[in-house]
């Protein structure tokens, strides 16, 4: 993994967080980000990331980006927004409710495919608590930041709930036509 951000990088990109929920809330747009006010250079190159928004632990928005694109701190605000005010799962976020939210981003590796020769080897090759996971059938795509291995610790289930969340059955993940990439992620909360 790259060098890890250090702590003002990571109070920046928190506060842009709230900051851009706030101002989307209050104004319906995206604040403008001078290059000026970032605090380092490598948060203006391009990077990918995932922004979690929780209401007393419980999950109330989660939205990413899988492959760096833009630079970081677009992709955290707009991220942060969507989270807030698209995740498909949940209502837009109230004004009641944005008092309430905690905000955890995580910063993603770039993805790479994990070959496996069927269940067994996955299982071997699969690195909990460690590896995000993306597992591709088709169409069907979904994956799983490192930080659900929390949630689901034991691999078989993890793996049968991507599945599920990827719209497949269970037991998806031990077909040979399933495809899988791994990436780590820098997790880091208000």
């Amino acid at each position: 993994m790259a060098e890890k951000l250090n702590e003002k990088e990571k109070k920046f990109l928190l506060a842009l967080a709230r900051d851009s929920i706030k101002n989307y809330l209050e104004k319906g747009d995206v604040p403008d980000i001078r290059p000026t006010e970032v605090p380092s250079k490598r948060l203006i190159e391009d990077g990918a990331c995932f922004v979690t928004l929780r209401i007393r632990k419980e999950l109330r928005g989660c939205i990413g980006s899988l492959e760096a694109h833009r630079p970081l701190v677009m992709d955290v605000a707009d991220n942060a927004i969507n989270s807030a005010f698209n995740d498909p799962r949940f209502n837009g976020l109230t004004k009641q409710e944005f008092g309430k939210i905690t905000i955890s981003i995580s910063v993603l590796t770039k993805p790479v495919p994990l070959p496996v020769s069927g269940p067994d080897d996955l299982l071997k090759k699969l690195v909990a608590g460690r590896h995000g996971l993306i597992l591709k059938q088709g169409w069907a795509r979904a994956t799983f930041l490192p930080a659900v291995w929390e949630e689901l610790p034991k691999k078989e289930e993890f793996l049968s709930h991507l599945s599920m969340k990827a719209g497949l059955a269970p037991d998806a993940w031990k077909d040979r036509k399933t495809e899988f990439e791994v990436y780590e992620a820098e997790e880091f909360s208000e």
